[in-house]
Protein backbone atom coordinates (compact mmCIF):
# COMPACT_ATOMS: atom_id res chain seq x y z
CA UNK A 1 0.00 0.00 0.00
CA UNK A 2 1.06 3.64 -0.77
CA UNK A 3 1.07 5.70 1.76
CA UNK A 4 -0.77 8.95 1.51
CA UNK A 5 0.52 11.89 -0.29
CA UNK A 6 1.64 14.77 1.19
CA UNK A 7 0.10 17.53 2.74
CA UNK A 8 1.55 19.87 0.35
CA UNK A 9 2.43 19.49 -3.49
CA UNK A 10 5.99 20.87 -3.99
CA UNK A 11 4.40 24.41 -5.16
CA UNK A 12 2.12 24.55 -2.11
CA UNK A 13 5.16 24.57 0.91
CA UNK A 14 4.50 25.08 4.23
CA UNK A 15 6.19 28.58 5.21
CA UNK A 16 5.85 29.97 8.42
CA UNK A 17 7.00 33.40 7.94
CA UNK A 18 6.09 36.39 5.97
CA UNK A 19 9.49 35.69 3.89
CA UNK A 20 9.64 33.35 0.67
CA UNK A 21 11.55 30.60 1.92
CA UNK A 22 10.71 26.55 1.55
CA UNK A 23 10.01 25.41 4.91
CA UNK A 24 12.46 22.64 6.27
CA UNK A 25 9.90 19.87 7.70
CA UNK A 26 13.12 17.87 8.33
CA UNK A 27 13.88 20.16 11.24
CA UNK A 28 11.13 19.10 13.16
CA UNK A 29 13.95 15.81 14.42
CA UNK A 30 15.83 18.80 16.29
CA UNK A 31 13.29 19.72 18.40
CA UNK A 32 13.96 17.69 21.19
CA UNK A 33 11.98 16.82 24.13
CA UNK A 34 15.28 17.77 26.15
CA UNK A 35 14.79 21.52 24.17
CA UNK A 36 11.19 21.61 24.08
CA UNK A 37 10.06 19.83 27.33
CA UNK A 38 6.79 21.74 26.84
CA UNK A 39 5.72 19.49 23.52
CA UNK A 40 3.64 16.39 24.18
CA UNK A 41 1.48 14.28 21.81
CA UNK A 42 -0.72 14.27 20.81
CA UNK A 43 -1.30 17.63 19.95
CA UNK A 44 -4.95 19.33 21.23
CA UNK A 45 -6.59 20.30 18.07
CA UNK A 46 -9.85 22.18 17.72
CA UNK A 47 -12.04 21.10 15.23
CA UNK A 48 -13.72 23.41 12.40
CA UNK A 49 -17.21 24.97 13.99
CA UNK A 50 -16.51 23.16 17.14
CA UNK A 51 -18.97 24.16 19.65
CA UNK A 52 -18.53 24.50 23.41
CA UNK A 53 -20.32 22.96 26.14
CA UNK A 54 -23.48 25.46 27.35
CA UNK A 55 -22.53 27.72 24.46
CA UNK A 56 -26.17 30.14 23.61
CA UNK A 57 -25.58 30.64 20.42
CA UNK A 58 -27.58 28.59 19.19
CA UNK A 59 -30.71 29.63 21.35
CA UNK A 60 -32.68 32.62 20.11
CA UNK A 61 -34.35 34.58 22.87
CA UNK A 62 -36.93 36.99 21.31
CA UNK A 63 -39.17 39.73 23.48
CA UNK A 64 -42.69 38.97 22.84
CA UNK A 65 -45.31 41.76 22.45
CA UNK A 66 -46.57 41.96 25.77
CA UNK A 67 -42.62 42.16 27.21
CA UNK A 68 -41.74 44.68 25.51
CA UNK A 69 -43.83 47.06 28.26
CA UNK A 70 -41.95 45.75 30.65
CA UNK A 71 -38.44 45.59 28.72
CA UNK A 72 -39.10 49.63 28.62
CA UNK A 73 -39.77 50.08 32.23
CA UNK A 74 -36.28 48.22 32.65
CA UNK A 75 -34.65 49.99 30.48
CA UNK A 76 -34.97 53.27 32.26
CA UNK A 77 -34.38 51.84 35.62
CA UNK A 78 -30.75 50.35 34.59
CA UNK A 79 -30.26 54.14 32.66
CA UNK A 80 -31.06 55.52 36.17
CA UNK A 81 -28.84 52.86 37.49
CA UNK A 82 -26.03 53.52 35.44
CA UNK A 83 -25.60 57.25 35.61
CA UNK A 84 -25.79 57.03 39.59
CA UNK A 85 -23.04 54.86 39.09
CA UNK A 86 -21.06 57.08 36.71
CA UNK A 87 -20.97 59.99 38.91
CA UNK A 88 -21.55 58.89 42.77
CA UNK A 89 -18.37 58.74 44.64
CA UNK A 90 -18.37 57.03 48.38
CA UNK A 91 -19.29 55.35 49.78
CA UNK A 92 -20.55 53.38 46.83
CA UNK A 93 -16.94 53.54 44.66
CA UNK A 94 -13.82 53.42 47.35
CA UNK A 95 -10.47 53.73 46.45
CA UNK A 96 -8.17 50.98 47.66
CA UNK A 97 -5.29 51.30 49.45
CA UNK A 98 -3.11 48.68 47.73
CA UNK A 99 -3.39 49.52 44.01
CA UNK A 100 -5.34 53.39 44.41
CA UNK A 101 -8.15 52.04 41.94
CA UNK A 102 -11.88 52.35 42.42
CA UNK A 103 -13.46 49.39 44.14
CA UNK A 104 -17.46 49.33 44.21
CA UNK A 105 -18.88 48.86 47.75
CA UNK A 106 -21.16 45.61 47.22
CA UNK A 107 -23.40 46.16 50.52
CA UNK A 108 -23.80 49.83 49.33
CA UNK A 109 -24.84 48.72 45.89
CA UNK A 110 -27.56 47.02 47.37
CA UNK A 111 -28.62 49.64 49.52
CA UNK A 112 -28.94 51.87 47.15
CA UNK A 113 -30.42 49.32 44.15
CA UNK A 114 -32.88 47.51 46.16
CA UNK A 115 -34.97 47.24 43.34
CA UNK A 116 -32.58 44.83 41.79
CA UNK A 117 -32.04 41.39 40.86
CA UNK A 118 -30.03 39.99 44.26
CA UNK A 119 -26.59 39.32 43.61
CA UNK A 120 -25.51 35.90 43.95
CA UNK A 121 -24.52 34.91 47.63
CA UNK A 122 -21.92 31.87 47.21
CA UNK A 123 -18.34 33.54 46.94
CA UNK A 124 -17.14 30.63 46.40
CA UNK A 125 -19.03 29.85 42.60
CA UNK A 126 -20.03 33.75 41.88
CA UNK A 127 -17.95 36.51 41.89
CA UNK A 128 -18.90 40.64 41.16
CA UNK A 129 -15.97 42.41 38.65
CA UNK A 130 -17.07 46.56 39.09
CA UNK A 131 -14.99 49.05 37.64
CA UNK A 132 -15.51 52.63 36.53
CA UNK A 133 -13.08 54.74 34.36
CA UNK A 134 -13.06 58.09 32.43
CA UNK A 135 -11.04 59.34 29.13
CA UNK A 136 -11.18 61.19 26.45
CA UNK A 137 -11.41 60.38 22.76
CA UNK A 138 -11.13 61.72 19.43
CA UNK A 139 -14.61 60.77 17.92
CA UNK A 140 -18.39 62.77 18.23
CA UNK A 141 -21.10 61.42 20.37
CA UNK A 142 -23.28 61.33 17.39
CA UNK A 143 -21.28 58.78 15.40
CA UNK A 144 -19.97 57.48 18.82
CA UNK A 145 -23.69 56.42 19.69
CA UNK A 146 -23.95 55.15 16.52
CA UNK A 147 -21.76 52.50 16.62
CA UNK A 148 -22.62 51.10 19.97
CA UNK A 149 -26.41 50.90 18.00
CA UNK A 150 -24.93 48.78 15.30
CA UNK A 151 -23.93 45.16 16.17
CA UNK A 152 -20.78 45.36 13.14
CA UNK A 153 -19.64 48.84 13.80
CA UNK A 154 -19.16 47.98 17.39
CA UNK A 155 -17.63 44.94 16.59
CA UNK A 156 -15.02 46.86 14.60
CA UNK A 157 -14.69 49.92 17.54
CA UNK A 158 -13.65 47.13 19.60
CA UNK A 159 -11.92 44.40 17.93
CA UNK A 160 -9.72 42.78 20.48
CA UNK A 161 -12.82 42.62 23.07
CA UNK A 162 -15.74 41.65 21.30
CA UNK A 163 -15.04 38.36 19.18
CA UNK A 164 -18.66 37.77 18.37
CA UNK A 165 -21.92 40.63 18.15
CA UNK A 166 -25.47 40.45 16.80
CA UNK A 167 -28.16 42.28 16.81
CA UNK A 168 -31.14 39.52 17.52
CA UNK A 169 -34.36 41.95 17.94
CA UNK A 170 -35.23 45.53 17.91
CA UNK A 171 -37.57 45.85 20.64
CA UNK A 172 -38.40 49.63 20.17
CA UNK A 173 -37.13 51.89 17.39
CA UNK A 174 -36.33 55.62 17.71
CA UNK A 175 -38.68 58.13 16.70
CA UNK A 176 -37.58 59.92 13.38
CA UNK A 177 -34.32 57.96 12.90
CA UNK A 178 -33.03 60.03 16.49
CA UNK A 179 -31.36 57.36 18.51
CA UNK A 180 -32.73 58.14 21.79
CA UNK A 181 -35.43 55.78 23.09
CA UNK A 182 -33.68 53.08 20.87
CA UNK A 183 -34.10 49.52 22.61
CA UNK A 184 -32.34 46.45 21.28
CA UNK A 185 -32.00 43.21 21.97
CA UNK A 186 -28.11 41.96 21.30
CA UNK A 187 -26.64 38.49 21.96
CA UNK A 188 -21.96 39.09 22.59
CA UNK A 189 -19.24 37.68 22.82
CA UNK A 190 -15.96 38.93 24.76
CA UNK A 191 -12.44 37.71 24.88
CA UNK A 192 -8.90 38.33 26.00
CA UNK A 193 -6.65 37.80 22.83
CA UNK A 194 -5.15 34.63 24.26
CA UNK A 195 -6.06 30.61 24.64
CA UNK A 196 -5.44 31.11 28.65
CA UNK A 197 -9.13 32.82 29.17
CA UNK A 198 -12.16 31.25 28.33
CA UNK A 199 -14.70 33.61 26.19
CA UNK A 200 -17.59 35.04 28.21
CA UNK A 201 -21.27 34.96 26.29
CA UNK A 202 -24.50 37.00 27.19
CA UNK A 203 -27.81 38.20 25.75
CA UNK A 204 -28.71 42.09 26.75
CA UNK A 205 -30.38 44.48 25.82
CA UNK A 206 -29.30 47.75 24.65
CA UNK A 207 -31.00 51.45 26.02
CA UNK A 208 -29.97 54.75 24.36
CA UNK A 209 -31.18 58.18 26.00
CA UNK A 210 -29.99 61.41 24.93
CA UNK A 211 -30.45 64.35 27.50
CA UNK A 212 -30.99 67.56 25.72
CA UNK A 213 -30.20 69.43 28.94
CA UNK A 214 -27.23 68.50 29.72
CA UNK A 215 -25.74 67.52 26.35
CA UNK A 216 -25.05 63.89 26.84
CA UNK A 217 -25.84 60.29 25.61
CA UNK A 218 -25.87 57.54 27.50
CA UNK A 219 -25.64 54.17 26.65
CA UNK A 220 -26.94 51.35 28.61
CA UNK A 221 -26.77 47.08 28.68
CA UNK A 222 -28.76 45.16 31.14
CA UNK A 223 -29.62 41.92 31.75
CA UNK A 224 -31.95 39.61 29.53
CA UNK A 225 -32.66 37.26 32.51
CA UNK A 226 -34.74 40.09 34.81
CA UNK A 227 -37.82 39.03 32.77
CA UNK A 228 -37.19 35.97 31.19
CA UNK A 229 -37.96 32.81 33.35
CA UNK A 230 -36.56 30.62 30.67
CA UNK A 231 -33.42 32.39 29.75
CA UNK A 232 -30.23 30.04 30.19
CA UNK A 233 -26.90 31.65 31.32
CA UNK A 234 -23.79 30.86 29.55
CA UNK A 235 -20.89 28.75 30.75
CA UNK A 236 -19.10 29.67 32.66
CA UNK A 237 -21.99 31.85 34.23
CA UNK A 238 -21.45 35.58 33.12
CA UNK A 239 -24.25 38.21 34.26
CA UNK A 240 -23.68 41.50 33.02
CA UNK A 241 -25.61 43.70 35.00
CA UNK A 242 -26.54 47.38 34.09
CA UNK A 243 -23.82 48.31 32.67
CA UNK A 244 -22.53 50.66 29.70
CA UNK A 245 -21.25 54.92 29.26
CA UNK A 246 -21.99 58.33 29.12
CA UNK A 247 -20.84 60.16 26.50
CA UNK A 248 -20.51 63.96 26.70
CA UNK A 249 -18.93 66.06 24.10
CA UNK A 250 -16.36 68.52 24.08
CA UNK A 251 -14.77 71.07 21.79
CA UNK A 252 -12.77 69.71 18.28
CA UNK A 253 -14.58 66.79 17.48
CA UNK A 254 -13.84 65.09 21.38
CA UNK A 255 -15.44 63.27 23.86
CA UNK A 256 -15.54 62.59 27.65
CA UNK A 257 -16.25 59.13 27.96
CA UNK A 258 -17.35 58.03 31.50
CA UNK A 259 -17.67 53.98 31.48
CA UNK A 260 -18.72 51.31 34.12
CA UNK A 261 -18.78 47.50 33.64
CA UNK A 262 -20.50 45.47 36.25
CA UNK A 263 -20.71 41.94 36.08
CA UNK A 264 -21.53 38.87 37.93
CA UNK A 265 -18.98 36.16 36.97
CA UNK A 266 -18.29 32.63 37.57
CA UNK A 267 -14.66 31.56 37.58
CA UNK A 268 -14.20 29.05 34.97
CA UNK A 269 -10.98 26.98 33.41
CA UNK A 270 -8.52 30.34 33.66
CA UNK A 271 -5.05 29.43 33.67
CA UNK A 272 -3.35 30.15 36.88
CA UNK A 273 -0.89 33.41 34.86
CA UNK A 274 -4.13 35.49 34.09
CA UNK A 275 -5.94 35.18 37.79
CA UNK A 276 -4.84 38.36 38.73
CA UNK A 277 -5.51 40.55 35.58
CA UNK A 278 -9.19 38.98 35.40
CA UNK A 279 -10.17 39.22 38.90
CA UNK A 280 -8.93 42.73 39.65
CA UNK A 281 -11.20 43.78 36.43
CA UNK A 282 -8.06 44.47 34.22
CA UNK A 283 -9.30 41.74 31.50
CA UNK A 284 -12.92 42.92 30.77
CA UNK A 285 -12.84 45.65 33.02
CA UNK A 286 -14.07 49.71 32.17
CA UNK A 287 -10.22 50.67 31.74
CA UNK A 288 -9.90 47.97 28.96
CA UNK A 289 -12.75 48.93 27.21
CA UNK A 290 -11.78 52.61 27.33
CA UNK A 291 -8.15 51.66 26.64
CA UNK A 292 -9.23 50.23 23.24
CA UNK A 293 -11.80 52.42 22.55
CA UNK A 294 -9.16 55.10 22.72
CA UNK A 295 -6.76 53.82 20.40
CA UNK A 296 -9.16 52.90 18.07
CA UNK A 297 -10.97 56.72 17.69
CA UNK A 298 -7.47 57.47 16.99
CA UNK A 299 -6.94 54.76 14.36
CA UNK A 300 -10.40 55.81 12.64
CA UNK A 301 -9.13 59.12 12.84
CA UNK A 302 -5.58 58.94 11.22
CA UNK A 303 -7.67 57.28 8.24
CA UNK A 304 -9.43 60.64 7.28
CA UNK A 305 -6.46 62.36 7.57
CA UNK A 306 -5.33 63.99 4.45
CA UNK A 307 -1.57 65.12 5.02
CA UNK A 308 -0.24 61.78 4.15
CA UNK A 309 2.41 62.10 2.07
CA UNK A 310 2.77 60.47 -1.46
CA UNK A 311 4.53 57.47 -0.76
CA UNK A 312 6.46 57.02 -4.21
CA UNK A 313 6.55 54.60 -6.67
CA UNK A 314 7.23 51.14 -5.51
CA UNK A 315 7.01 49.00 -8.28
CA UNK A 316 10.86 49.37 -8.89
CA UNK A 317 11.94 48.34 -5.60
CA UNK A 318 6.31 24.46 28.25
CA UNK A 319 4.07 21.95 30.11
CA UNK A 320 1.27 22.93 28.18
CA UNK A 321 0.43 23.26 24.36
CA UNK A 322 -0.07 25.32 21.81
CA UNK A 323 -3.57 25.63 20.35
CA UNK A 324 -4.01 24.89 17.04
CA UNK A 325 -7.26 25.14 14.80
CA UNK A 326 -8.05 25.29 11.04
CA UNK A 327 -10.43 27.39 8.85
CA UNK A 328 -11.71 26.98 5.84
CA UNK A 329 -11.77 30.45 3.42
CA UNK A 330 -13.26 30.50 -0.33
CA UNK A 331 -14.11 34.73 0.11
CA UNK A 332 -12.09 37.61 -1.23
CA UNK A 333 -9.71 38.89 1.61
CA UNK A 334 -7.66 35.72 2.33
CA UNK A 335 -5.99 33.27 0.16
CA UNK A 336 -8.75 30.60 -0.68
CA UNK A 337 -8.00 26.95 0.78
CA UNK A 338 -7.63 25.66 4.18
CA UNK A 339 -5.65 27.89 6.64
CA UNK A 340 -3.87 26.74 9.75
CA UNK A 341 -3.41 28.88 12.59
CA UNK A 342 -1.26 28.26 15.83
CA UNK A 343 -1.45 30.12 19.41
CA UNK A 344 -0.19 30.36 22.09
CA UNK A 345 0.82 32.52 25.32
CA UNK A 346 4.08 33.12 27.45
CA UNK A 347 5.10 34.59 30.37
CA UNK A 348 8.36 36.92 29.76
CA UNK A 349 10.24 38.69 32.56
CA UNK A 350 10.26 41.79 30.48
CA UNK A 351 8.73 45.43 30.50
CA UNK A 352 6.01 45.85 27.97
CA UNK A 353 6.93 48.35 26.54
CA UNK A 354 10.36 46.68 25.98
CA UNK A 355 9.04 43.46 24.23
CA UNK A 356 6.74 45.98 22.11
CA UNK A 357 9.53 47.96 21.34
CA UNK A 358 11.48 44.84 20.54
CA UNK A 359 8.76 43.14 18.06
CA UNK A 360 7.69 46.60 16.36
CA UNK A 361 11.82 47.37 15.29
CA UNK A 362 11.70 45.37 12.16
CA UNK A 363 15.43 46.03 12.03
CA UNK A 364 15.68 43.92 15.25
CA UNK A 365 12.80 41.15 14.48
CA UNK A 366 14.93 40.58 11.41
CA UNK A 367 18.06 39.17 13.66
CA UNK A 368 15.55 36.29 14.51
CA UNK A 369 16.59 33.59 12.06
CA UNK A 370 13.03 31.47 13.18
CA UNK A 371 10.94 34.87 11.38
CA UNK A 372 13.69 36.38 8.91
CA UNK A 373 15.47 33.19 7.12
CA UNK A 374 18.09 35.59 7.18
CA UNK A 375 16.83 38.66 5.33
CA UNK A 376 16.66 42.25 6.45
CA UNK A 377 13.67 44.98 6.00
CA UNK A 378 13.86 48.29 5.40
CA UNK A 379 11.04 50.68 5.78
CA UNK A 380 10.19 52.31 2.50
CA UNK A 381 6.82 54.27 4.37
CA UNK A 382 5.54 55.37 7.24
CA UNK A 383 2.02 56.44 8.30
CA UNK A 384 1.34 57.70 11.71
CA UNK A 385 -2.13 56.58 13.00
CA UNK A 386 -1.73 57.94 17.03
CA UNK A 387 0.06 60.00 19.04
CA UNK A 388 2.21 56.68 20.44
CA UNK A 389 5.20 56.71 18.46
CA UNK A 390 4.16 52.63 18.28
CA UNK A 391 0.77 53.67 16.74
CA UNK A 392 1.86 53.34 13.09
CA UNK A 393 1.69 51.55 9.89
CA UNK A 394 4.24 50.82 8.33
CA UNK A 395 5.56 49.30 4.58
CA UNK A 396 8.48 47.06 4.86
CA UNK A 397 10.69 45.99 1.84
CA UNK A 398 12.59 42.66 2.14
CA UNK A 399 16.14 42.20 0.98
CA UNK A 400 16.23 38.94 0.21
CA UNK A 401 20.28 38.08 0.43
CA UNK A 402 19.82 35.02 -2.60
CA UNK A 403 16.86 36.55 -4.36
CA UNK A 404 18.68 36.93 -8.07
CA UNK A 405 15.67 38.14 -9.43
CA UNK A 406 14.60 41.78 -9.22
CA UNK A 407 11.16 41.06 -7.74
CA UNK A 408 10.02 43.14 -4.95
CA UNK A 409 8.92 41.82 -1.33
CA UNK A 410 7.14 43.87 0.75
CA UNK A 411 5.14 43.73 4.01
CA UNK A 412 2.79 45.42 5.62
CA UNK A 413 2.89 46.02 8.98
CA UNK A 414 0.88 47.91 11.74
CA UNK A 415 1.95 48.48 15.17
CA UNK A 416 -0.73 49.65 18.15
CA UNK A 417 -0.37 50.03 22.15
CA UNK A 418 -2.81 51.31 24.28
CA UNK A 419 -3.52 50.89 28.44
CA UNK A 420 -4.34 47.62 27.82
CA UNK A 421 -1.66 46.35 25.65
CA UNK A 422 0.34 46.25 22.48
CA UNK A 423 -0.30 44.64 19.14
CA UNK A 424 2.08 43.77 16.20
CA UNK A 425 0.73 42.51 13.26
CA UNK A 426 1.88 41.90 9.54
CA UNK A 427 1.80 40.42 6.69
CA UNK A 428 3.53 40.04 3.19
CA UNK A 429 1.75 41.78 0.12
CA UNK A 430 2.65 42.86 -3.61
CA UNK A 431 3.50 45.54 -5.49
CA UNK A 432 0.20 45.09 -7.62
CA UNK A 433 -1.66 45.00 -4.39
CA UNK A 434 -0.14 48.21 -3.10
CA UNK A 435 -0.07 50.10 -5.91
CA UNK A 436 -4.14 48.94 -6.30
CA UNK A 437 -4.39 50.54 -2.70
CA UNK A 438 -3.00 53.11 -3.32
CA UNK A 439 -4.83 54.05 -6.48
CA UNK A 440 -7.69 54.20 -4.10
CA UNK A 441 -9.73 51.13 -5.17
CA UNK A 442 -11.46 48.55 -3.29
CA UNK A 443 -8.63 46.82 -1.35
CA UNK A 444 -10.61 44.07 0.39
CA UNK A 445 -9.97 41.51 -2.64
CA UNK A 446 -6.51 42.33 -1.61
CA UNK A 447 -5.55 38.36 0.03
CA UNK A 448 -4.15 38.90 3.45
CA UNK A 449 -2.99 36.23 5.94
CA UNK A 450 -1.45 38.16 8.92
CA UNK A 451 0.32 36.84 12.02
CA UNK A 452 1.73 38.67 14.82
CA UNK A 453 1.90 39.22 18.39
CA UNK A 454 0.09 40.47 21.18
CA UNK A 455 1.66 41.68 24.62
CA UNK A 456 -0.50 42.56 27.75
CA UNK A 457 1.31 43.91 30.82
CA UNK A 458 1.12 42.05 33.67
CA UNK A 459 2.29 45.29 36.11
CA UNK A 460 5.37 47.40 37.04
CA UNK A 461 8.90 45.68 36.17
CA UNK A 462 12.43 46.84 37.05
CA UNK A 463 16.03 46.91 35.13
CA UNK A 464 16.91 45.38 38.32
CA UNK A 465 18.41 41.76 38.26
CA UNK A 466 17.74 41.15 41.67
CA UNK A 467 14.33 41.93 41.79
CA UNK A 468 13.36 40.10 38.61
CA UNK A 469 15.29 36.88 40.00
CA UNK A 470 13.53 37.66 43.12
CA UNK A 471 9.94 37.96 41.07
CA UNK A 472 10.92 34.60 39.09
CA UNK A 473 11.96 33.04 42.80
CA UNK A 474 8.71 33.86 44.26
CA UNK A 475 7.04 32.28 41.34
CA UNK A 476 8.66 29.11 41.56
CA UNK A 477 8.23 28.64 45.47
CA UNK A 478 4.49 29.03 45.28
CA UNK A 479 3.63 27.89 41.65
CA UNK A 480 2.29 31.22 40.45
CA UNK A 481 4.15 33.56 37.86
CA UNK A 482 4.83 36.63 39.89
CA UNK A 483 2.47 40.06 39.06
CA UNK A 484 5.25 41.84 36.67
CA UNK A 485 6.80 41.24 33.44
CA UNK A 486 4.31 40.58 30.49
CA UNK A 487 2.67 38.18 28.70
CA UNK A 488 3.02 37.24 25.12
CA UNK A 489 0.76 35.48 22.58
CA UNK A 490 1.87 34.74 19.51
CA UNK A 491 -0.50 34.09 16.59
CA UNK A 492 0.70 32.20 13.24
CA UNK A 493 -1.22 31.58 10.16
CA UNK A 494 -0.12 29.58 6.89
CA UNK A 495 -1.87 28.49 3.82
CA UNK A 496 -2.29 24.59 4.40
CA UNK A 497 -3.72 23.88 1.19
CA UNK A 498 -5.29 26.29 -1.70
CA UNK A 499 -8.20 23.08 -1.26
CA UNK A 500 -10.82 24.24 1.36
CA UNK A 501 -11.79 20.91 1.63
CA UNK A 502 -8.68 19.52 2.59
CA UNK A 503 -7.68 18.10 5.83
CA UNK A 504 -4.24 18.28 7.88
CA UNK A 505 -2.18 15.19 8.39
CA UNK A 506 0.06 15.46 11.57
CA UNK A 507 3.02 16.22 10.89
CA UNK A 508 1.78 19.77 9.29
CA UNK A 509 0.09 20.15 12.84
CA UNK A 510 3.39 19.07 14.50
CA UNK A 511 5.56 21.67 12.05
CA UNK A 512 3.71 24.40 13.13
CA UNK A 513 3.82 23.90 16.95
CA UNK A 514 7.81 23.55 16.42
CA UNK A 515 7.61 26.59 14.49
CA UNK A 516 6.01 28.83 17.33
CA UNK A 517 8.15 27.26 20.19
CA UNK A 518 11.08 28.54 18.35
CA UNK A 519 9.56 32.13 17.38
CA UNK A 520 8.87 32.44 21.54
CA UNK A 521 12.15 30.94 22.50
CA UNK A 522 14.20 33.04 20.26
CA UNK A 523 12.34 36.23 21.25
CA UNK A 524 12.63 35.45 24.95
CA UNK A 525 16.71 34.75 23.96
CA UNK A 526 16.93 38.21 22.17
CA UNK A 527 15.39 39.93 24.95
CA UNK A 528 17.94 38.69 27.12
CA UNK A 529 20.97 39.22 24.92
CA UNK A 530 20.07 42.68 24.38
CA UNK A 531 19.78 43.57 27.75
CA UNK A 532 16.47 41.82 29.57
CA UNK A 533 17.96 41.54 33.06
CA UNK A 534 16.81 37.68 33.16
CA UNK A 535 18.50 34.48 32.35
CA UNK A 536 15.31 32.66 32.51
CA UNK A 537 13.50 31.13 30.12
CA UNK A 538 9.51 32.74 29.43
CA UNK A 539 7.33 29.84 30.60
CA UNK A 540 4.79 28.65 27.50
CA UNK A 541 1.29 28.45 28.22
CA UNK A 542 -2.00 27.20 26.43
CA UNK A 543 -4.92 26.29 27.45
CA UNK A 544 -5.62 22.73 26.35
CA UNK A 545 -8.86 21.40 24.50
CA UNK A 546 -10.28 18.27 24.37
CA UNK A 547 -10.80 17.10 20.34
CA UNK A 548 -13.09 15.52 19.36
CA UNK A 549 -10.70 12.76 17.82
CA UNK A 550 -7.69 11.33 19.39
CA UNK A 551 -5.41 13.56 16.75
CA UNK A 552 -6.16 14.83 13.27
CA UNK A 553 -6.97 12.16 10.47
CA UNK A 554 -3.95 11.24 8.03
CA UNK A 555 -6.46 12.06 4.84
CA UNK A 556 -5.38 12.77 1.28
CA UNK A 557 -6.31 16.77 0.84
CA UNK A 558 -6.55 16.10 -3.22
CA UNK A 559 -10.10 14.51 -1.98
CA UNK A 560 -13.20 16.92 -2.68
CA UNK A 561 -15.50 15.07 -0.23
CA UNK A 562 -13.44 15.68 2.55
CA UNK A 563 -13.76 18.74 5.28
CA UNK A 564 -12.04 19.79 8.45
Amino acid sequence: MIGPPPLLPPSLDLDMTPYPRKFDQDHITNCSPQDHHHMINPLPFIPENSHFPGSTTTTTYLIMEEEKSLALDLAVSSMDELIKMCHTGEPLWITATDSGKEVMNVEEYKRMFSWSVDIKENPAEFRTEATRDTNVVIMNSITLVDAFMDANKWMELFPSIISRAKTLQIVHSAVSGHASGSLHLMYAELQVLSPLVPTRETHFLRYCQHNVEEGTWAIVDFPLDGFQNNYTPSFPYYKRRPSGCIIQDMPNGYSRVTWVEHAEVEDGPIHQVFNHLVSNGVAFGARRWLGVLQRQCERLASLMARNISDLGALSDSADDTVRITTRKVTEPGQPNGLILSAVSTTWLPYQHNQVFDFLRDERRRAQLEVLSNGNSLHEVAHIANGSHPGNCISLLRINVASNSSQSVELVLQESCSDDSGSMVVYTTVDVDAVQLAMNGEDPSCIPLLPLGFVIVPMGQTTNNDSTNEANINRASDNGHLPDSGCLLTVGLQVLASTIPSAKLNLSSVTAINHHLCNTVQQINAALHNSGGNSSQNGHILASIVEPEAAQPPLVNPTDPGSTS
